[in-house]
């Protein structure tokens, strides 16, 4: 009865193998229509041993069994439409999420490095800022001696200008005397 609804009973394929809830419900259904069409056959009143192809095309459990044998090639073929859709999704979400591990894993690095220049670049501008200020004090000292040096010298070149012109004067009164 199984084969005669369209269930198959023989080897499976590599893609039947494969466990998908596309094909769990179709095997669910597929026993769920093996067991009405038993008992519809069971219920059906037996007029005797003999076959009659005629009379049996005209039984109303004949056609339920036309009915559910259309209803199975509909399944097989909207199973077969959603396991490609399913592998399709399947083979998405395996590689998205390679892509994804990936770029993670990348960003996690990178944030790693970053970190990493982040701290050091720290410590660089701390020795820098030190340096500066370390510097900008020997420029005041330097300053602070070149203005005193400047002044010691004022104050010599005002002395040297002075002694010279007290010479120039003595040296003019010496020749005028002479």
């Amino acid at each position: 009865l199984a084969q005669g609804i369209g269930v198959q009973a023989g080897p499976r394929t590599s893609r039947q193998r494969r466990s998908s809830p596309v094909q769990s419900c179709l095997a669910r259904m597929a026993k769920m229509i093996s067991r009405c069409a038993s008992l519809l056959l069971l219920a059906s009143p037996a007029a005797g041993l003999s076959f009659d192809v005629a009379a049996a095309k005209n039984r109303p459990v004949s056609k339920v069994i036309t009915l559910l044998k259309d209803m199975m090639k509909q399944l097989e073929k909207e199973a077969e439409e959603d396991e490609e859709i399913y592998d399709k999704m399947a083979c998405w979400c395996e590689t998205n999420d390679k892509e994804k591990t990936k770029s993670i894993a990348d960003a996690e690095a990178r944030i790693e490095d970053l970190t990493t220049k982040i701290e050091e670049l720290t410590a660089t501008s701390a020795r820098l800022n030190t340096e500066i200020k370390n510097h900008e004090k020997e420029v005041a000292k330097n300053q602070e001696a070149l203005d005193k040096a400047t002044a010691i010298r004022e104050k010599q070149l005002a002395e040297f200008n002075a002694e010279e012109k007290d010479l120039l004067e003595s040296i003019s009164a010496l020749k005028a005397a002479v």
